[in-house]
């Protein structure tokens, strides 16, 4: 979440601590004028003040708080990682020139694929043999565009960033 919105929600929860504190004093006071015979020189009533105080004190830390979120920068970490993002982006922009058609076709099934296909699932999608379609992905993964990864008894085919 934004700092801002952070921020308000603090405000907000202290709002609601505030008017909580308020109807509580309210009703306590209530209770000690009904209860205390001894009038205002009643030690009841000291001790509320000050419950009050104490009340009214952590909810202006709590809008303190909130106000300082709401007001501070946001952290430049998710600028980083935007950065980072971007970069990698700019990476998986493939030069498919010099490229022919079934190349660029194991390519684009890759890709759509997530960037990782098994061997024999492309094999099915191209509709070429085995032979072929070893000869198509040693041609690629001498040009660095992808690279194989034996997996059992299949290879897997992984697109290079």
């Amino acid at each position: 979440m934004e700092n801002k919105k952070v921020g308000s929600l603090i405000l907000g929860i202290a709002t609601a601590m505030l008017l909580i504190v308020y109807i509580f004093n309210r009703a306590l006071n209530s209770i000690v004028a009904t209860t205390c015979t001894h009038g205002t020189s009643c030690t009841m009533y000291d001790t509320m003040t000050a419950q009050y105080a104490l009340s009214l004190s952590i909810v202006g830390i709590i809008v303190a708080i909130g106000l300082y979120v709401m007001l501070s920068k946001p952290n430049e970490t998710i600028v980083e990682k935007t950065i980072i993002k971007e970069i990698k982006e700019k990476k998986k922009k493939l030069n498919l020139s010099g490229l022919d058609k079934k190349e660029k076709a194991v390519i684009k099934l890759v890709k759509d694929e997530g960037g990782v296909i098994f061997q024999a699932e492309l094999k099915d999608k191209l509709e070429i043999g085995k032979v072929g379609v070893t000869r198509l992905l040693d041609k690629l993964e001498s040009k660095g565009l992808i690279e194989r990864k034996r997996r059992g008894m299949n290879n897997v085919v992984v697109l290079k960033e």
